[in-house]
Formats: structure tokens, sequence, C-alpha cells
């Protein structure tokens, strides 16, 4: 049986460890994962065009399929063990331009064109209400150990 670029063959369906959720992922890309105890791959949602980093969600490989083939983001949800697709209700859709796994193969990095907001606050991003205070790095700059916490 033949097998396209993006899904398995008709009719069969491919594994992973983890929960029992079928999938029709290519694969030659399925047996590449990487997956968490649950099944699961982080997937990092970034700007297509300024690198913003937008959200981070999870992916089983029956998410990474459907996004690889729907031109939108597909994401597993942990709290309500089901898949949803970024907008279908709230409008502030992703659509998909680019997908990569990283070196080791256990992250998703999805380049997208975000319509409205990616956090489910209604910040543009999820990484935009809380930052952290941070010693700002100079290349090159000598560097002491920070301070221990004791």
């Amino acid at each position: 049986m033949a097998e396209s670029a993006l899904g398995a063959a008709p009719g069969t369906m491919a594994t992973m460890p983890g929960p029992a959720r079928p999938s029709h992922l290519n694969r030659a890309i399925a047996a590449r994962l990487k997956r968490d105890a649950d099944g699961l791959v982080p997937a990092v949602a970034q700007q297509h065009d300024t690198g913003e980093v937008l959200m981070v969600g999870w992916m089983d490989d029956e998410a990474l399929h459907r996004t690889l083939t729907t031109g939108r983001c597909t994401y597993w949800s942990r709290s309500r063990g089901e898949y949803w697709v970024k907008g279908e209700t709230s409008g502030h859709q992703q659509w998909v331009r680019s997908v990569a796994l990283d070196c080791d193969a256990d992250t998703v990095l999805v380049q997208v064109d975000q319509i409205g907001a990616a956090c489910h606050t209604g910040e543009r991003t999820c990484f935009d209400a809380d930052v952290l205070p941070a010693v700002v790095g100079v290349p090159g700059a000598r560097t002491s150990p920070a301070p221990s916490a004791t």
C-alpha cells in the first residue's frame, strides 16, 4: 500500500506510546517523535514574520497530523482530553506557515499567521503578562555566579 507524504497508508493507523488515540500521521514522522509518558510533545507557536513566540500547546500524533494536513493548528487539551483547533470558538486563529521538529524530535515549532490574540487571556502572546526580572547579559562581558538562595 502506498503511503502519502503526510498520512498513513489508507485504512491503517500509526501507533504511539501513551494514551491509545489513533492517528493517521505519516509513520516515518511518527517514528522520529520523542513523546512524554502521555504520548505528547510540546508545540511552540511562533509568528512567522516577526519571530514572536505566541504560545506553547501540546500535540499528540493525530494533532500533528491534523496540523500538517489542514493548515490550521490543532492541539491536544490535557485538561479536557480532546482536540481543539486554535480559534475555532474564539476566532483567534492560527494559520500554519511551516512546521519543524527540533534536533531531538521532542518539540514541534509551528510558524503561523496569528489572527487576534494567541493567549486565552486575550493577550497577544501567552508571555506578555508575566515578565520576570532578569539581569540582561552582554556578549563578551565577564559574569559572576548568582548568589545562592540559602
